[in-house]
């Protein structure tokens, strides 16, 4: 996996919108289309376990396979030497399971758009960036708080244009657990990991994960079991019969392209720079993702194609993209001239 290592940031994100395009037509499409056995389309809750289950059983391959198990901590039994979290990555750990379920969670449901669901869910993490980089006495420079604007600009139109919040009960309790998911991880990845050391960056993937993956999983067994939101009755379907449908090939398209984009997450979101430059970039490519899923659904399958206020939120956020990539760069580049000058 040496090539990750030479990989721009800006080239990281561009990985990271084409790995999340596909996975949210999958969830989407599974989720809203009349699946042909059952009669009707499948719920997240139907289709969301074997997608998770899947998905940390793929990560612990990659692990193995890049060789990044080597650089977590290490607890000894006997001859054998196993990767072990610290408090801290743990407590990562356990908001990222809120971040990891509540994602594919929020595309499976009906009457709610992607992009809207997508930016009301981005927009809180906009807000606790700036504060995360305020509490660890970090820096930030004039175009992360641009870009921060920009984004806010975004989720504010569209949500106008909506005419307000309204939202099942289930999609307020993922967007609450989503929000206080990111805020334990950023807080944790600023204190832990957040330097630029590629090392750093590995074991912080492999002890969160470590974590993260078998709590979500726990935690869609919950839900499901607690019958909240009226969704009751799916738990069998969800974690054992789905295995035999004909279903199971998409959500493992689903789970595949959810491992790479939590690798590119992590690149993105740890890079040294401040968090109010590296969220409003992962935030924004994820939220053009969704609008670009939303048209390729419609021109394939005919589903309600975003309206034109999303659209214009859409080209809000390629905008903050495109001022994080070009501003600092052309900020060393003036200053690299000045040097040369004087």
């Amino acid at each position: 996996m040496t090539w990750l290592k030479r990989l721009s940031l800006e080239s990281v994100v561009g990985l990271y919108f084409l790995s999340y395009l596909p996975n949210i037509i999958i969830l989407k499409h599974v989720t809203s289309h009349a699946d042909p056995l059952v009669g009707r389309p499948l719920t997240g809750l139907e289709t969301l376990p074997a997608s998770m289950v899947m998905n940390l059983i793929m990560t612990v391959i990659f692990v193995w396979l890049a060789g990044w198990y080597r650089d977590a901590h290490q607890l000894s039994v006997g001859k054998v030497s196993l990767p072990i979290p610290t408090l801290f990555t743990a407590l990562s750990g356990i908001g990222t399971a809120f971040v990891l379920f509540t994602v594919p969670l929020s595309f499976t449901f009906t009457n709610v758009s992607i992009p809207f669901i997508q930016l009301l869910m981005r927009g809180d993490i906009l807000i606790i960036a700036p504060l995360v980089d305020l509490m660890f006495g970090r820096k930030v420079r004039w175009w992360s708080w641009v870009a921060l604007l920009l984004v806010a600009a975004a989720l504010l139109v569209v949500i106008r244009q909506r005419g307000g919040f309204h939202l099942p009960p289930i999609a307020w309790l993922t967007v609450g657990l989503y929000t206080a998911g990111y805020f334990i991880r950023l807080s944790v990845m600023t204190r832990v990991a957040k330097n630029g050391e590629p090392g750093s960056v590995r074991r912080y993937f492999v002890e969160e994960k470590m974590v993260a993956l078998p709590l979500a999983i726990l935690a869609l067994w919950a839900i499901s079991a607690s019958g909240f939101g009226g969704q009751s009755g799916q738990l069998e379907f969800g974690f054992v019969e789905v295995w035999t449908h004909p279903v199971i090939w998409q959500l493992f398209l689903a789970a595949l392209t959810l491992t790479i984009i939590s690798v590119f997450a992590v690149l993105i979101l740890l890079d040294a720079r401040e968090n109010t430059y590296c969220v409003p970039m992962e935030r924004a490519s994820s939220l053009v993702a969704g609008t670009a899923a939303a048209f390729a659904l419609h021109w394939i399958w005919g589903y309600p194609a975003p309206t034109g206020v999303e659209v214009i939120g859409a080209a809000l956020l390629i905008g903050a993209i495109v001022l994080l990539a070009v501003a600092p760069n052309f900020r060393h580049r003036n200053t690299g001239t000045v040097t040369a000058s004087g």
